[in-house]
């Protein structure tokens, strides 16, 4: 039986949005290997007396990553947990280790994601919005070009923003957001805007106005926008 990875959601947070089966991949590995805090949402499912984990910055979860599978045995499991949903705004490091582990051999559990608790808290439904991921490292700019024309749509917009305090030319958070809004031409005075920081976790809160409110202030990294223009529409219109 070859290697075996679980790449698994675990939620924005809270232990609450771990899902049963986020948890029995944990508790089948015997290593896991993840981000700080990402690590300490699923600390109540992990057994260190029993299972290796690992923690993992940016800069050294390659390295991490590969040491893992060479010391991993034939059938053995290792998960390495996401927050959120695995499937959404990670896709550059799934990729990574669906190259080392081979895609066979890799089992992907999807979670609860930030972008679905921003969408039920706003009361913004996500199939009639531009759902969009700005936190990634790659070029953003047909995703900007795509965040403008919904708007002038008339769309909502479900997004997470970038945080890249090491280039600010790179960073694309609430206020830069805003501000390119309304460089593009849409009034941004009358945009009605949510933002949510540490969702669903006790440092939880709601920010509610319009997106020219949000020209220099500063929000947490971890933290989702909601761009609300949604018309509400019942079976009963049909």
């Amino acid at each position: 039986m070859p290697k075996k990875l679980f790449i698994v959601g675990v939620g924005p947070g809270s232990a609450l949005y771990l899902t049963d089966a986020a948890k029995d991949a944990v508790r089948r590995s015997k290593y896991v290997v993840g981000y700080k805090y990402t690590l300490s949402t699923i600390e109540g499912v992990i057994d260190r007396k029993k299972q290796q984990v690992l923690e993992v910055t940016m800069k050294s979860q390659e390295d991490v990553y590969q040491d893992v599978y060479k010391k991993m045995k034939d059938g053995e499991y290792c998960t390495v947990p996401f927050t959120g949903d695995a499937n959404f705004s990670e896709s550059e490091v799934v990729d990574r280790l669906l190259e080392i582990f081979g895609d066979e051999n890799v089992q992907i559990i999807p979670g609860i994601s930030s972008i679905q608790i921003a969408a039920a808290k706003s009361r913004v439904p996500t199939d009639k919005a531009l759902v969009i991921t700005f936190h990634v490292t790659g070029d953003i700019e047909q995703k900007k070009k795509d965040l403008v024309q919904a708007v002038k749509e008339g769309r909502s917009v479900i997004l997470l923003p970038r945080p890249w305090p090491r280039d600010l030319s790179k960073h694309f958070m609430q206020s830069d957001i805003a501000k390119f809004l309304k460089a593009n031409g849409i009034d941004t005075s009358k945009l009605k805007v949510w933002v949510f920081e540490h969702l669903t976790t006790d440092k939880e809160t709601t920010f509610k106005g319009v997106a020219s409110d949000l020209e220099g202030k500063e929000f947490s990294d971890l933290s989702a926008m909601v761009i609300d223009q949604t018309k509400r529409q019942t079976y009963l219109e049909f």
